[in-house]
């Protein structure tokens, strides 16, 4: 995958979760993962159509979500991930990745997105077709975000050739 692709799901991701949570992520370092893979106890999965196709992930521990969706509301305690919580988990991944759309559409690449499904499990395993390239988000006390991407995208240069 493109630099320039990875780097808008990473500028994306950052922003709402500075705007949204008003919390200030550190970028880790990325690396790939095979698959398939264990999840955390959080994952909200999208689904990604267009030049790229696939999915991507954010995973995180309860804690962590529970956190994050803290922040989301305004500080109100978050005692258990119930409906509430995961849409609002839902939300901040249908967030980035409308933020990541309209980054990637500057520069030619369209893309659309699933609803975002939210899966809450110890245990779970992810299995992709590709490679998963993690962009790992510390929020410092609050945990870790990591940003899966598990796409492929179109060569437009084989296309017109």
């Amino acid at each position: 995958m493109k630099a320039e692709y990875v780097n808008s799901f990473i500028k994306s991701s950052i922003d709402v979760i500075r705007q949204v949570c008003g919390l200030y992520p550190k970028l880790g370092k990325v690396y790939l993962k095979d698959s398939p893979f264990s999840a955390e106890q959080i994952i909200v999965i999208i689904g990604v159509t267009g030049d790229i196709r696939g999915q991507v992930q954010l995973n995180m521990s309860k804690d962590t979500a529970r956190s994050v969706v803290s922040n989301m509301m305004g500080g109100m305690a978050i005692e258990q991930l119930n409906d509430m919580a995961k849409s609002a988990l839902g939300e901040l991944g249908n967030m980035i990745m409308g933020n990541t759309c309209t980054l990637l559409a500057r520069n030619g690449t369209r893309i659309d997105i699933t609803p975002p499904t939210v899966l809450s499990g110890d245990g779970m395993e992810i299995s992709n077709k590709t490679k998963t390239i993690c962009i790992p988000l510390i929020l410092g006390e609050y945990g870790s975000v990591e940003i899966g991407i598990s796409t492929v995208a179109d060569d437009l240069q084989q296309k017109s050739g």
